[in-house]
């Protein structure tokens, strides 16, 4: 296939770029490397893609780029760029996530539409459903986020689903559970967790630790992701991790996976939904996916990455140089 990928610099769309690669499609990828996080990251994302045969990068905003241009080609379109973060998406910045999350989306959608695009697939989020009413979620379930953010991600999903039942654009969205794995933001649990742990510093956590998630592996992720884009199914479906672990759950293996880790305890943040477990029915029958990846494997995949990261670049790991 030949495929663009929003957000090509960032945690997921790096990996399901170098995933598209190995699978030998053509890739462009489009970022506009905002600093919601350093640049840096992004960059040395974008070291692992560049120079490599099939692969194109262009910088910029999709609000300004020629997208109808930068579409032509394209077989399918995987829409992962954004605002991230349900705590920034509060107060004064939600002018970001609107114009990120939503006005970016509509704009796609509208190129789709007029460039007869194949397939688009668009990542969605489990913060759709907030607190919601059933456990394991099925996509049938009305939802009820709890922050701005996920408001956002609500809204640009049914902008797909309006795009696709109006005009017939062949979207797909994907609500995605918790993902996590190497190269996750830093601003994430995990990523958090796992740094404080090879630091042997605090780690500070939001909560009793009781919440749970539906953690979801980036590489799973991707397979599924592409996934979608070959099969002919539209809509919208779950992509989870197959099981829910609580914080303290994976704190506690984090700790036999390095060494116990020194929590201290805070308020749970608005926004933060209490649980997520995923019912994956749909995503199963539709493209056949079945995450392979359980918590114990990706957790030491991350603490693997992460040694190698201090080992290549120390300087950003000493205290305060990061975070």
């Amino acid at each position: 296939m030949r495929a663009v990928v929003t957000g090509a610099a960032g945690f997921i769309g790096s990996h399901l770029c170098e995933h598209l690669l190995s699978c030998g499609d053509e890739v462009m990828g489009i970022d506009a490397m905002t600093d919601f996080y350093e640049p840096a990251r992004k960059r040395r994302n974008l070291a692992r893609l560049v120079g490599r045969d099939r692969f194109a990068f262009h910088e910029g905003d999709l609000l300004d780029l020629p997208l109808q241009q930068l579409f032509a080609e394209a077989d399918t379109v995987y829409h992962l760029a954004g605002q991230p973060g349900v705590r920034g998406s509060w107060g004064a910045e939600f002018a970001v996530y609107l114009e990120r999350n939503v006005l970016v989306t509509q704009r796609i959608l509208e190129t789709a539409r007029d460039t007869g695009l194949r397939r688009l697939v668009f990542a969605s989020s489990s913060s759709v459903y907030g607190d919601a009413e059933a456990y394991p979620t099925p996509e049938t379930v009305r939802p009820r986020p709890v922050s701005p953010y996920g408001v956002t991600k609500l809204a640009a999903e049914q902008l797909c689903e309006t795009y696709r039942t109006v005009f017939g654009v062949p979207a797909v969205s994907l609500r995605l559970f918790s993902v996590y794995g190497p190269r996750q933001r830093p601003d994430m649990a995990f990523s958090r967790l796992v740094a404080a742990a090879c630091e042997h510093r605090p780690f500070p956590l939001y909560g009793d630790g009781g919440q749970s998630r539906d953690f979801t592996y980036v590489g799973d992720v991707v397979t599924a992701l592409r996934g979608a884009a070959l099969s002919s199914w539209t809509g919208v479906a779950n992509l989870g991790g197959g099981s829910e672990v609580t914080m303290n759950q994976v704190i506690t293996l984090l700790g036999k996976l390095t060494e116990p880790v020194n929590v201290v305890s805070g308020p749970a943040r608005p926004g933060d939904a209490r649980r997520t477990r995923a019912d994956i029915t749909v995503a199963r029958d539709a493209f056949g996916y079945r995450p392979g990846t359980d918590i114990r494997t990706g957790l030491a995949t991350m603490v693997r990455a992460e040694q190698a990261s201090r080992q290549l670049w120390p300087e950003e790991h000493r205290v305060g140089g990061r975070r």
